[in-house]
């Protein structure tokens, strides 16, 4: 551990507040709250126990019931494109990133956080705030890094490069003063490959490493050395947890062993139930949908033993992450800043339901430990998932169980890809009944103009001498307030082909493939189950009107190589 702060601390070496003072001086001390935005990676809607889950999350449990939590907030269904839309206040496509990180030369799919939109963190700081990140950018063109020798070492730390993106892509070079964390999206947990600090890369970690910790301890400095100014700050912490693979600690596995033994059905009516009486969902009008690939049952199932101990890890994961968060809002506590600041925390897809182990070493997947240890992407599940010699993930059946009660997952534009958990904790500036849950649906481009709108910053019509993109989200603080926001009278999406569109009551949404909409009102359906298209053949022709101008408005069409 004292290797691991020490890491921490030499990345903060060269925070100096007063030489990194943003453009606009505070005179007197500043009274505007300090903004905490916490965003876990593949996290399921039901995995923490404040949304149902059986996972061990008491930090974020508290933040719940100390603050707000809305049960019909949206993501972009994947991660780099919820990102870039949340980073950025505007659509993903419109800030660059309609696919993942390569570079299309096609507007809406330049793989990066293009000149015409700019950060929360540009913004803020601007009005007065210091500004800092860790964790996971994934925003910026990756480039691809060829093995080390014929022998496919992949990202194994045997050759040591500059720059993991073009480096004036980097957070320091969008708004951050300073930056610890990983550039590309998958990591080893326990040797994290484009690890850097400002611009520098982090060659090696010491022993005892594990990314979850890192990045919250490294919060924890941030907020420590900021505290030391009157200036209010920005922080934005980028989980990686519980991405695949699947990677924990023995202690925290431990904790779950036998957690998830009785099987998929079991777990997952258990969330619903939890749901039911937390206040999450309305049995009648959210019934629990079909279980995803229903035709194998749990007592079937020959691989019992390793799909339990899988779904333990990614609990392990989640756990390992609340407890870091435990250590941000207590590093707030003792610096006297979180009466005044607001946390907010959410995720940026749903659960995935990727395996991973498919893919194989290669672009950010390893073939060996830095010291040289085969690393074994188990097809045939003949390893345990949770060492760092193993590449595994929890498959689809228990990413359907994470998304409970939604169909679909990750990459979807179905409610389990999109939906997300979404809790905001401020005491000092929400006014909405502590514990309390809203049903206004809200979208991840609504943080910057909840940001801005908060701390009386300016959002630009121009920076650095180019145009700047209007901003497209609607402030939340109505919500903060236990007030009604005026919404967005259409929201979309679209990722690789797989689209929906939700206006009022209405949402209609296709699968990547299907050349059909499908059409649910979800005032009566939340749970997308009954399919209305052919009894509503008008409001499929406006709609699909409405998606067909939002996506050329949005260069979301044509598709790249279309």
């Amino acid at each position: 551990m004292k290797q691991l702060l020490l890491l921490i601390l030499i990345s903060i070496a060269a925070l100096s507040l007063a030489g990194t003072t943003p453009a606009i001086a505070q005179q007197k001390k500043d009274q505007r709250p300090n903004i905490v935005l916490i965003l876990a990676d593949d996290l399921g809607y039901s995995d923490l126990g404040c949304y149902g889950g059986e996972i061990q999350t008491p930090h974020l449990d508290s933040l719940a019931a100390g603050g707000i939590r809305m049960s019909r907030f949206y993501n972009t269904s994947r991660c780099c494109p919820t990102r870039a839309s949340l980073l950025t206040g505007v659509y993903n496509h419109t800030a660059g990133i309609g696919e993942m990180t390569a570079e299309r030369n096609t507007p809406g799919y330049h793989g990066r956080l293009t000149n015409n939109v700019v950060t929360i963190a540009e913004v803020l700081q601007a009005a007065g705030y210091h500004t800092g990140m860790s964790g996971k950018w994934h925003v910026s063109n990756t480039i691809e890094q060829q093995p080390a020798k014929a022998q496919m070492d992949w990202l194994n730390h045997q050759t040591v490069h500059p720059y993991f993106s073009p480096v004036e892509q980097y957070p320091v070079n969008r708004g951050f003063e300073k930056y610890f964390g990983n550039i590309w999206g998958v990591v080893d947990f326990f040797d994290p490959f484009s690890l850097v600090s400002g611009t520098k890369p982090v060659e090696q970690v010491p022993a005892g490493y594990y990314h979850t910790d890192a990045i919250n301890d490294t919060a924890v400095a941030y907020i420590k050395a900021f505290a030391g100014s009157e200036q209010p700050f920005f922080l934005y912490v980028a989980q990686t947890a519980p991405h695949w693979p699947l990677q924990a600690l023995p202690e925290d596995i431990e904790r779950y062993k036998d957690s998830y033994k009785s099987g998929w059905d079991v777990i997952r009516e258990r969330r619903y139930r939890r749901m039911q009486q937390l206040g999450l969902i309305d049995t009648a009008t959210a019934p629990l949908s079909p279980r995803i690939d229903n035709e194998l049952t749990w007592e079937q199932n020959p691989d019992t033993a390793w799909d339990a101990r899988a779904m333990a890890v990614h609990a392990a994961m989640i756990d390992r992450m609340d407890q870091g968060i435990g250590r941000i809002i207590q590093a707030l506590r003792v610096t006297g800043k979180l009466d005044n600041t607001l946390v907010i925390f959410l995720s940026d897809n749903g659960a995935s339901p990727e395996d991973c182990a498919r893919y194989g070493p290669g672009f950010d997947r390893p073939d060996k430990t830095r010291n040289g240890q085969r690393i074994v992407y188990a097809v045939n599940k003949e390893v345990m998932p949770g060492p760092e010699t193993t590449y595994t993930s929890i498959g689809r059946r228990w990413a359907n169980v994470a998304n409970t009660p939604f169909r679909y997952a990750k990459a979807e534009s179905y409610e389990g890809g999109v939906r997300t958990p979404f809790i905001a904790y401020w005491p000092a500036g929400i006014k909405a009944r502590k514990g309390s849950i809203s049903r206004q649906p809200g979208h991840v481009m609504d943080l910057m103009a909840t940001f801005t709108d908060i701390a009386g910053a300016r959002y630009p019509a121009v920076y650095k001498g180019q145009q700047i993109v209007p901003m497209q989200g609607i402030s939340l603080k109505p919500v903060l307030h236990n007030k009604t926001m005026r919404g967005h009278t259409i929201l979309c999406n679209e990722h690789f082909g797989a689209r929906y569109i939700r206006s009022g009551q209405w949402k209609m949404v296709m699968r990547n493939g299907d050349k059909t909409w499908q059409l649910y009102d979800t005032e009566k359906d939340e749970t997308e189950l009954n399919d209305v298209a052919a009894a509503h053949p008008a409001i499929v022709k406006m709609l699909d009107g409405e998606w067909g101008k939002w996506a050329r408005s949005h260069h979301v069409l044509p598709k790249p190589g279309k």
